[in-house]
């Protein structure tokens, strides 16, 4: 097994570096859907994010990195009961992705963008159980392709009873 561990760390660390050397940490390309993204995810006061994933998932390392990077102190999880963990922590399944997180009492599903993150804890919405970018869009965090190419996405918010709507910016 520590050459799993040897390979998902290297795999985590290229794909940090090319977050960087190709998309600019996370930046994603405007559209009408999508949210402006800043140069590089903002530094946070050493939260606490625990991140559920499929052991066998491997850009949900890469996503741990970027959040790490951020300033968050990550756990990650390994559980083959994903789709369990996300009905308990209220997930609806419209927007259910590879990952799942908590931190300050909030869900994070999926390849959510960092100043997205740091912006739920911030302003600590009333109402929102959590966030998450549906799927699994290339060039999302976490997702970022060689060829630099990027899928439109946006950041959804849900709330206890699984009701959908925009985050906005």
């Amino acid at each position: 097994m520590p050459n799993t561990l040897d390979r998902r760390t290297l795999v985590a660390m290229l794909a940090s570096a090319g977050v960087i050397a190709i998309t600019g940490c996370g930046q994603a390309k405007q559209s009408g859907n999508s949210q402006s993204r800043s140069e590089s995810p903002p530094k946070v006061q050493a939260a606490q994010m625990t991140v559920y994933r499929d052991p066998s998932c491997g850009c949900c390392e890469a996503w741990a990195a970027i959040a790490r990077q951020a300033g968050y102190h990550v756990s990650l999880v390994d559980r083959p009961d994903m789709p369990a963990i996300k009905a308990k922590l209220g997930v609806p399944e419209e927007v259910a992705s590879c990952h799942t997180a908590t931190v300050e009492g909030f869900v994070i599903e999926g390849h959510v963008p960092m100043e997205d993150v740091a912006r739920l804890l911030k302003d600590k919405s009333e109402g929102i159980r959590g966030i998450a970018v549906p799927g699994m869009p290339r060039g999302s965090p976490g997702m970022e392709m060689p060829d630099g190419s990027k899928d439109d996405f946006q950041v959804m918010a849900f709330d206890a009873a699984g009701k959908l709507s925009a985050f906005k910016a």
